[in-house]
This record gives structure tokens, C-alpha cells and sequence, in this order.
């Protein structure tokens, strides 16, 4: 059963596919990775890797690019259909176990994989309970769990900045067509993951917090802060006035050599099955 929260994603990214990788993908925690690559690294010993909530494939793009011993057998799950129609042009992705479906009923088979990973997805997802259970039938025991999950806007720099600007927007918008709500608050917390898939026979999370660097050209900021999911039922006349506004004001941020300064905060979550 689809429920209004998935119709909504389901339309957002047929109307947006890949707007996730185009808002994150330079960004960078310190050391240098991204959290892509932070994702990657977490199950660097894996051989079966489902992606759940994979988008246009960059992260299994990633997790294909393996240097040394024999391929990863990789395996993607989105609600989007446009989203999977990108992740199949990505190189080394075409072989990949690509399909639209439900993270709450997987179409995999028990114990099949050694490793999942999430990014940005896992959050947003509702029946949390049912959500774990499912990655707990479909991971062999001692498998591995790793997902990147939002932690909110990080410093006084452009998504501060955006968020000022744009809730009153957000507000005025219709009942009707506003963005419901998303997910299942606990997973943003590491006591409430735990809340979560412990119960379901998942090992205590490890859980770290970092911050992604985003910061680049006004255009680019433009599109990272754009990507909230609320500017979507925004009329473009009213998001088009939001960016004059924010790119606007976001000239007194900006660095001696004009980009914008602009910083996420994330939750890089690991449990082992």
C-alpha cells in the first residue's frame, strides 16, 4: 500500500530525479571524503550490497568502482522510477539489481545481502518497525547497516539564510499542498535508532555526526539549499522570487573569491545485524 508520504516522494523525484546528488555530491567532510564515499567506506568488505532508497545511483556507482577482487554483486530499491532510469546509466551500475518498490516490503530474499546502506532515505521512511525487520530478513547475520541521515543546517551561512526566507513561504502554501509529514523522527537520534532496530536484532548503532562542507559558487549553493523537499509544492513565481531574494542577500556571505559558504550537519549511522 503507497501512503500519502510515499506519493509525495514518489512525485518529487519524478518531477526532480537526482536532485539529491546534485545538492550533496561535492560536498565534503573533513579529511576530504564525501558522505557518499563515507557510505562506501562503511561497508568496504561487503560483497552484496543492497542500496535502499538509491536514487540516481551515484553511491552504487561508487560501490561498483571496487578495485581489486571480483565484482560486488549491488542491488537498488527507490520509489522513483525516473530516479532508477539515471542509476542505470551510471557506469558499472547496469548489471545492478535495480527495482521500484517499498523499503517496508522488500522483494529480496532472506539473508541475501551483507551489507545495506541509505542515504539521506532512511529518515524519511514511514512503518520504521516494519522498515527494520525487513533489512534484518534480507541481511545475513553479521551484516552490516550504514546510512546517512539529515541532521540539520550547520553554522550561520546559507541554509540559515534560505530556511529565514523561505518558511514563510512554506506556511502560506495550502493545507491541501503541503508537504506531509515525512518519516519517523527517532531515526534522526541515536537512542531512537536504537528505539527502533534493536528490537528487530540489530547490535547497538554507532553513531557519528560530521559536517559536510557545501560550500561553492551562488549557483550551486542555490541548488543544495533548493533541494528541501517544501520548496516543491512552492508556484515556480514564488520560487523563482525565493532565489533573487536569497542570492540577493547571500552576497554579504560571500568569500573573497564569491562563493557562498554553506555547511550541513549529518548522522552517519552503523548497526551489524
Amino acid at each position: 500500500m503507497t501512503t500519502d508520504q510515499e506519493e509525495f516522494l514518489r512525485t518529487f523525484h519524478a518531477a526532480h530525479p537526482a536532485v539529491t546528488a546534485r545538492a550533496m555530491a561535492h560536498g565534503r567532510a573533513e579529511g576530504g571524503r564525501s558522505d557518499y564515499r563515507i557510505l562506501r567506506d562503511r561497508v568496504a568488505a561487503c560483497e552484496r550490497v543492497l542500496d535502499l532508497g538509491c536514487g540516481d545511483g551515484l553511491l552504487l556507482e561508487l560501490l561498483a568502482a571496487r578495485d581489486g577482487g571480483a565484482p560486488r554483486e549491488l542491488a537498488g530499491l527507490d520509489l522513483s522510477a525516473e530516479e532508477l532510469a539515471l542509476a542505470r546509466r551510471r557506469p558499472g551500475v547496469g548489471r545492478a539489481d535495480l527495482r521500484v518498490g517499498r523499503a517496508q516490503q522488500l522483494p529480496f530474499q532472506e539473508g541475501w545481502f551483507d551489507g545495506c546502506v541509505s542515504h539521506m532515505a532512511l529518515m524519511l521512511m514511514g512503518e520504521a518497525e516494519q522498515v527494520a525487520a525487513e533489512l534484518a530478513r534480507v541481511l545475513e547475520p553479521g551484516g552490516t547497516l550504514a546510512a546517512v541521515l539529515g541532521g540539520g543546517a550547520a553554522g550561520g551561512e546559507a541554509c540559515e539564510l534560505f530556511l529565514r526566507l523561505a518558511k514563510p513561504l512554506f506556511l502560506a502554501v495550502p493545507e491541501e499542498r503541503r508537504v506531509p509529514r515525512l518519516g519517523d523522527r527517532r531515526l534522526r537520534t541515536a537512542e531512537g535508532f536504537d528505539e527502533v532496530f534493536r528490537p528487530a536484532g540489530f547490535g547497538p548503532v554507532e553513531w557519528e555526526t560530521v559536517r559536510i562542507d557545501l560550500t561553492g559558487p551562488p549557483e550551486q549553493v542555490w541548488r543544495t539549499v533548493a533541494a528541501y523537499y517544501d520548496a516543491g509544492p512552492l508556484d515556480a513565481s514564488v520560487l523563482a522570487e525565493l532565489r533573487a531574494r536569497f542570492e540577493a542577500e547571500s552576497v554579504a556571505l560571500a568569500l573573497p573569491d564569491g562563493r557562498i559558504p554553506c555547511g550541513m550537519r549529518l548522522h552517519v549511522a552503523t548497526a551489524r545485524r
